[in-house]
């Protein structure tokens, strides 16, 4: 695969088990949890509360590649930015997810969704969805609205989700999210702000007898990766980033 690091100015994957039912909120199962995290990477020393019953543990975020993991009343969350490989997130996933099932209680039964979520910066000061259009194109029937007038984009968000399987159990989304806004097309004044390419695969439903969280998060994984490498890369980000490049 192209070194995601050469395209985009940030990039994060990220692992989110939805559970039916809540999770263990007591002290002891909490603490219990996030201990096992920091021994395997005791880097992640950062431990705090965000809301009521939602738990963050994390790394320092200044050298701009960190871990965190928190647990919140029907979620497991696990996050690497800016990692040096895809392997090197994706095994801090399956350790959470290998973690679950006996630190916090969590079925095989207990899956609402499993999701592997891969996001995409670019840093760029200017109009955001005009930069999406003029990369990626329009699609034909929209093309006419904007051609030979002064019409000026100030919202292009172009997502699509498809099924992976025949039952619609195993999906993906691709989408884009920009943050220009109309008070910045209006005065030409347009802050630094970040482009965001998101692809998510997320599979539904309790898992089978012959699958563990590790294994159904493998799968996942490999099918982003396949999605990646022949669509995403190629017709999304390498686009995007030319793009920048020449402005």
């Amino acid at each position: 695969m192209v070194d995601i690091r050469s395209l985009t100015d940030d990039f994060y994957i990220n692992m989110n088990l939805n559970t039916e039912m809540d999770l263990p909120s007591g002290r002891d199962t909490v603490l219990h949890f996030f201990e096992q995290v920091r021994k395997r990477y005791p880097k992640m020393r950062n431990f705090y509360s965000r809301d009521r019953n939602e738990f963050v543990l994390e790394e320092d975020k200044d050298g701009g590649s960190y871990r965190w993991t928190s647990v919140e009343p029907k979620r497991i969350l696990s996050g690497h930015v800016n990692p040096n490989t895809f392997d090197e997130a994706v095994e801090q996933h399956r350790f959470v997810l290998d973690q679950v099932p006996y630190t916090l209680s969590i079925s095989p039964l207990d899956c609402e969704s499993l999701n592997a979520m891969y996001g995409f910066d670019f840093t760029y000061s200017g109009n955001h969805n005009q930069l999406v259009a003029d990369a990626l194109g329009l699609p034909p029937a929209l093309e006419r609205i904007v051609q030979g007038s002064d019409n000026r984009i100030i919202g292009f968000e172009p997502a699509i989700q498809c099924s992976l399987d025949d039952d619609c159990r195993t999906q993906f989304r691709l989408s884009i999210e920009t943050r220009t806004s109309a008070y910045h097309v209006r005065t030409g004044e347009f802050p630094e702000e970040q482009l965001s390419v998101y692809l998510t695969v997320r599979r539904f439903g309790s898992l089978d007898e012959s699958e563990t969280y590790v294994t159904a998060f493998e799968r996942l994984h490999d099918q982003a990766v396949g999605l990646l490498e022949q669509y995403v890369i190629g017709n999304i980000l390498e686009p995007l980033k030319q793009a920048i490049t020449i402005r």
